[in-house]
């Protein structure tokens, strides 16, 4: 049976472009579902069959009231937020398979809200202007698709037919594209990894696997922290093992790979058995040397440019004090099983004995703040290894099994 693809866009000031889209989608033997997010009106250049009231219903808007307001802003909040919710009751129907759109960036801001509502593998691509620039906040922590528009959305031309229509082939070759069926049922464990502390993640990967157990690893570069977050929102984890927390660190010291305030959050929130461990805590990151703000340099940070792209800023005594109280605080509030595990040579490979980064006074501000600021009848536990040691990976693997336990 053809797989449906939903279109969604502003049909109101997009109508050529979409009616493009459309054609050739359906040209690849694809079923077609339209959803308008235009406030100001439809199209009538192809069939539409959902309209931009029935967006704004899902979130107890009035649509004749948007358009008495002509305050965009505000308009497209309410279509986002829309968007969002109708969409995702649709694909929970079963009423499409892949979903697309194309837009600048308030169009973008909307479509991708659209996305965002659907789990992870739904197939979703939008061909947008932003997509050369910043996307975090259009992909969030989904698997959204960002394709350059190059020219605007405004008009079918010789750049943008050949955009449009690659964008179309794109959705339908995903939709048709069955995952292979899995059988394998084993309880997942997602952890958390840097460059600097591959080596206990890989260990205790591998232990793991042997005691049954399915791990995902996610790269804590902000976007890793926070869809590692969103699975375990979702219901879909069974147990935390955060041997690499380094996402707090940018989020105190401003850097570009913070997760956000509420990572360290979701585990407990759900009440499922946490591990944390302050892995690569020793480290704030930000792009390139001369991207690095001025007061840091002033200050005379302890800068390391580990490749042209990313320069490393060694946290201090305070910050690393400072992630301690929020650590213990995340881990108060904690529905379930939730323990910490404390290298005491190093919390990355740079935090090594003699390393760059080695600072044993700073790892012990937050060591300390740890213990000072925690509930009593959580369990903290020191190592005298590195992180990276094979006894810290070891005992991170029977702790883990530990908290699984004692939920069980």
């Amino acid at each position: 049976m053809a797989k449906t693809v939903l279109v969604v866009g502003a049909f109101d000031t997009k109508g050529p472009e979409y009616a493009f889209l459309c054609q050739q989608i359906a040209g690849q033997g694809a079923n077609i579902l339209t959803l308008n997010t235009g406030v100001m009106g439809s199209t009538d250049l192809f069939h539409v069959d959902i309209e931009a009231d029935a967006v704004v219903e899902a979130v107890g808007g009035d649509l004749q009231q948007l358009r008495i307001d002509k305050d965009r802003g505000a308009a497209m909040r309410v279509m986002a937020d829309g968007s969002a919710a109708l969409v995702r009751k649709l694909y929970e129907n079963e009423r499409f398979d892949g979903i697309i759109g194309m837009g600048g960036s308030g169009g973008s801001s909307v479509i991708t809200a659209a996305m965002r509502a659907l789990p992870v593998g739904v197939p979703k691509i939008c061909v947008s202007t932003v997509a050369g620039t910043d996307t975090s906040a259009f992909v969030g922590a989904k698997d959204v698709v960002m394709v350059p528009s190059i020219t605007d959305v405004a008009g079918v031309n010789r750049i943008s037919r050949v955009i449009f229509s690659r964008a179309a082939g794109a959705i339908v070759g995903m939709v048709n594209i069955d995952p292979p069926t899995v059988t394998d049922d084993r309880p997942i464990i997602v952890a958390s990894m840097f460059g600097n502390t591959t080596e206990c993640v890989d260990m205790c990967r591998e232990a793991l696997d042997g005691q049954g157990y399915e791990v995902l690893v996610f790269h804590a570069t902000g976007t890793g922290g926070k869809t590692m977050e969103s699975l375990v929102d979702e219901g879909l984890v069974d147990a935390v093992l955060d041997i690499t927390t380094t996402e707090w660190a940018d989020e105190v010291c401003n850097g570009v790979l913070s997760a956000g305030p509420d990572r360290l959050s979701a585990a407990g929130r759900n009440g499922i058995p946490h591990l944390i461990v302050p892995g690569c805590v020793d480290m704030a990151n930000f792009g390139p040397i001369d991207t690095v703000p001025q007061k840091f340099k002033d200050a005379g940070r302890n800068l390391y440019e580990w490749n042209p792209a990313i320069t490393l800023m060694r946290t201090t005594v305070e910050e690393n004090r400072q992630m301690g109280k929020v650590f213990a605080k995340k881990a108060n509030d904690a529905n379930g099983p939730v323990a910490f595990l404390l290298p005491l040579q190093g919390v990355s490979i740079l935090d090594g004995d003699g390393e760059r980064f080695c600072d044993r006074e700073a790892d012990k501000a937050m060591f300390s703040a740890i213990r000072e600021h925690l509930r009593d009848d959580i369990e903290v536990v020191e190592i005298d290894a590195n992180i990276n040691d094979s006894e810290f990976s070891a005992k991170a693997v029977e702790m883990m099994l530990s908290l699984i336990q004692q939920r069980n």
